[in-house]
């Protein structure tokens, strides 16, 4: 058996192991893992197909760019989050502690385990491509936060009720 037949094989146990650990590091783990539904759970869903398409990616030795579509809806996701930039990229290097411990469970793909270099390569590069992605979409978001300071949209977007905000602004006025 090659390395790129034992990984087509194990893909299914590697993917669900690999999304299980990315849920994992959410609050609401639970919801997530156990909704499959994407309309209902659009976080677990995009995470889900995005890890499937990254490891089918993984496994085809592709270049880095390849990987953007599906990197760039799991870094706009986890941008948005409660994530340092090393806890957003985090789960993907996962990947390849995951692939190692399923070949190695099998004496049939065990000897595989140290060709995994050329693998554990392009997970590396898809790590720094999400890190870059991350940073791109964080600075949007400053981005746009600026923009809203700046225009006095925050007004609206900070206030508990953006009625509220206005009356707010109409009393501070007459006050004056």
């Amino acid at each position: 058996m090659t390395l790129e037949e034992a990984l087509h094989n194990n893909r299914y146990k590697i993917v669900d192991k690999w999304v299980a650990y990315t849920l994992a590091t959410y609050e609401a783990s639970q919801f997530f893992t156990r909704e499959k539904d994407s309309f209902a759970n659009p976080v677990g869903g995009t995470i889900r197909d995005s890890l499937k398409k990254i490891f089918s990616l993984l496994t085809q030795n592709v270049e880095v760019a390849s990987f953007k579509e599906p990197l760039s809806r799991l870094m706009h996701l986890r941008s948005v989050q409660e994530f340092s930039p090393s806890q957003a990229v985090a789960p993907l290097n996962a990947v390849k502690h995951i692939t190692r411990d399923v070949l190695a469970a099998d004496k049939e793909t065990k000897p595989l385990v140290s060709e995994l270099y050329d693998f554990e390569f392009s997970v590396d590069l898809a790590v720094l491509a999400a890190f870059d992605l991350y940073v791109e979409c964080r600075e949007k978001i400053y981005k746009i936060r600026v923009d809203e300071i700046r225009s006095g949209k925050q007004i609206l977007t900070d206030g508990a009720c953006p009625s509220r905000a206005l009356k707010n602004i109409a009393d501070t006025k007459r006050q004056k």
